[in-house]
């Protein structure tokens, strides 16, 4: 009941913010103006259609899981209703996996909108309904909690600005983490191979959870990647949770 109420004060909260509606009708609105760009194309318009229109909703969905996650913890204790909060029976953990869930809903409730608009968009100029865009979807959503888990655990502990520099940083290496894997085995320094080891299973892989390209050129899914995947998903967010909690628990309140 505790993180129930801590949830839904959060969504309430996240979805008081402007910038939240601001980005979800950036991310419509690009999905809409990718009919346009198939007028200038020469191939397939329906694969313009779905790479163009995949990449607004990644795009604006991962901007919308940073900006409202990194100052909701720190909002609290600026304001000091977190004083509020925990002088009630109300424990550190479950502020934190409650404000986990809050955001996790706020999300849903932005990627399902942008979704359900891209699905008539698609309807409408193509005709067809791929439902293995379901998946794609599915995917992305697991790595918004990534990211969110990322962004919260940041602004446990330190400002908005610089959550977001270090959010925004680990997203951009969480796409390219994979070419650890391509030279760790070619370098020959231990010390280095070492390291490099340790951040290629440390660091988050984000890629994991990227098939667009699969679904705009039509190629088969494979079933036991998407579930690793998500699995994959579920032990990180868990990880960066507890990590979350044991530095929340140790901050103290002037």
């Amino acid at each position: 009941m505790k993180i129930r109420a801590i949830a839904l004060n959060t969504f309430k909260e996240a979805t008081r913010n402007k910038i939240y509606y601001l980005l979800i009708f950036f991310g419509v609105f690009f999905v809409l103006s990718s009919k346009l760009v198939t007028l200038l194309t020469l191939g397939d318009k329906v694969k313009v259609l779905k790479d163009l229109g995949l990449a607004s909703i990644n795009f604006f969905s991962v901007l919308i899981a940073i900006f409202t996650g990194i100052d909701l913890v720190y909002k609290e204790i600026e304001k000091k209703t977190i004083y509020n909060i925990l002088s009630k029976p109300v424990s550190r953990s479950c502020f934190i996996i409650g404000k986990f869930f809050g955001l996790a809903l706020t999300l849903f409730v932005a990627l399902i909108s942008m979704v359900i608009i891209f699905f008539l968009f698609m309807l409408l100029f193509s005709g067809e309904f791929d439902v293995r865009i379901l998946v794609y979807f599915i995917l992305l959503y697991f790595e918004l909690l990534i990211i969110t888990s990322i962004s919260l655990l940041f602004s446990s502990f330190s400002t908005p600005i610089l959550s977001s520099v270090f959010t925004i940083s680990l997203y951009l290496i969480g796409h390219v983490i994979w070419t650890f894997n391509e030279f760790k085995d070619k370098i020959v320094n231990p010390i280095i191979k070492t390291i490099s080891y340790i951040l290629y299973y440390i660091l988050p892989n984000l890629e994991k959870f990227n098939i667009k390209n699969s679904i705009v050129v039509n190629s088969d899914l494979d079933s036991s990647m998407i579930l690793g995947s998500i699995c994959y998903a579920i032990f990180y967010i868990s990880a960066l949770l507890i990590l979350t909690i044991l530095i929340f628990n140790k901050r103290e309140f002037k």
